[in-house]
């Protein structure tokens, strides 16, 4: 009698872990599976670039895989692998600041999931332009805000973290989260007005 196929409904992180220590090829398609949406959005906010954001997410998860012995679980894997995302990021950063290889590449397809979530209502052509220019335009401004302010941003906007989690993840204090996030929010707030 064969045992039941084991999914992410039915399993629990310290499980999963465990399967994925045990070199398990199913628990590395469900860690994919889980969490690639998000570590791209991850990715996408600190380096503008959707193929570099995708092959960062891939050395993501062979990392993970050359790794997983070395988890201690002393955080949640998401914590784990958000700060591995980011390291891989800043690293990326580092390789190609010389080369001044700081483009952004539109995003044009409706289908793709994982960096934004389109909200289009209707099918108004003059509404969806006047959405897509302004999401151009935030992109664009994300893009100007300086490293440290934008990595701050795009954890606190994307990911959803709270001030304590992105503390504790970039290892600063409270209250350097919270002046962050203000002169973001700020910044963008200005540059939305001046664009009316």
């Amino acid at each position: 009698m064969n045992k039941p196929e084991v999914t992410m409904d039915n399993i629990d992180e310290q499980t999963l872990v465990e399967r994925l220590k045990k070199g398990q090829q199913w628990a590395f398609t469900a860690l994919v599976s889980t969490y690639q949406g998000r570590l791209l959005k991850i990715a996408y906010g600190i380096t503008l670039d959707r193929e570099e954001s995708l092959e960062i997410v891939q050395d993501v998860f062979v990392s993970v895989f050359k790794n997983i012995q070395t988890f201690r679980q002393d955080a949640s894997l998401a914590t784990w692998l958000r700060k591995i995302t980011i390291n891989h990021c800043l690293n990326w950063k580092r390789k190609w600041k010389r080369r001044f290889r700081w483009h952004h590449d539109a995003i044009e397809s409706e289908n793709d999931k994982y960096l934004l979530n389109e909200n289009k209502k209707g099918n108004d052509p003059e509404m969806l332009f006047q959405e897509k220019q302004l999401e151009e335009n935030l992109m664009q401004d994300i893009k100007a805000l300086p490293k440290k302010i934008r990595l701050v941003f795009v954890l606190n906007a994307f990911e959803g973290l709270s001030y304590d989690e992105i503390a504790r993840t970039l290892k600063i204090k409270k209250g350097t989260v919270s002046s962050r996030l203000h002169f973001a929010r700020k910044t963008l707030i200005a540059s939305l007005k001046l664009g009316d």
